[in-house]
């Protein structure tokens, strides 16, 4: 059941970040891509600076920060 909950936040934050970073989103694959990488450098990096978060709520945060950190970075090495 939890990898489904991954899943789900991952699709959510992605689609989220996605609208948030004004994109037009990359899909139902791509915002699950981009969400479930983003949760996993949001994770990382909120780790790194000694927060963390529970819950629902909170993982869904960290998951869309991630995401959209992961596609600043993206959009910087397309630039390059």
């Amino acid at each position: 059941m939890s990898l489904l909950w991954f899943l789900i936040i991952g699709l959510l934050a992605g689609w989220l970040a996605g609208k948030l970073m004004g994109g037009g989103g990359f899909g139902l694959l791509g915002d699950l891509v981009i969400g479930v990488v983003g949760a996993e450098l949001g994770g990382f990096v909120f780790g790194l600076l000694g927060l963390s978060a529970y819950g629902l709520i909170g993982s869904l945060i960290v998951a869309t920060i991630g995401a959209m950190l992961l596609l600043y970075i993206i959009r910087l090495v397309k630039k390059a």
